[in-house]
């Protein structure tokens, strides 16, 4: 399994052929006589609401060096979805919540992209009230603070449009509310 479309067998270097499986292209080895999938890695996103507020950290690492995220990162090989989205709202940004209290609100693919190959979202939303620490930044971060829904609104912060839909699932969700920050 890769995370990019692959050309080459990962395990014996032989180039690879397309051959129909399960009603679908993929790619397969010759040489060893398998399939090699191109899978997602997945990856765990927190959305803390406040008030008119969500949480974002402003990325000190690529890809999108010095953009407002909502923190979250790759989940570890053996992490349920929702501990290592908490794991990552800690490190990112200093709050920590029990996975428990965190409300599934979106799940998002993206294919091939250039830095990241194949990547899946699990997005989660809590309020800010649930939970605990003090905001500040982390090793890969280089601020974490609240940003207002007018300044997402208005432009007056660099944010991804992803994490723009992330925020207004969550809102949906959790409040029942409809915001919009990206262009329908």
């Amino acid at each position: 399994m890769t995370k990019r479309r692959a050309s080459y067998c990962p395990y014996c270097g032989t180039a690879l052929e397309t051959k129909g499986f399960e009603g679908r292209d993929r790619r397969f080895c010759p040489e060893c006589r398998e399939f090699v999938f191109q899978n997602p890695t997945p990856g765990g996103h927190v959305v803390v609401l406040d008030g008119d507020a969500a949480l974002l950290i402003e990325r000190g690492i690529e890809p999108d060096l010095g953009a407002w995220a909502v923190p979250g990162g790759i989940l570890e090989v053996d992490e349920p979805a929702a501990l290592g989205a908490a794991r990552e709202l800690e490190e990112e940004a200093g709050l920590s919540v029990d996975p428990g209290a965190l409300e599934l609100v979106r799940t998002g693919l993206d294919v091939d992209d250039p830095d990241d190959g194949s990547y899946l979202s699990i997005t989660f939303a809590v309020e800010r009230a649930d939970t605990a620490g003090t905001v500040r930044p982390g090793p890969e971060t280089t601020d974490a603070r609240f940003w207002s829904f007018a300044d997402l609104r208005d432009g007056g912060v660099l944010t991804r449009s992803v994490d723009c839909r992330r925020i207004e699932a969550a809102v949906e969700r959790l409040r029942g509310e409809r915001v919009q920050f990206t262009a329908e």
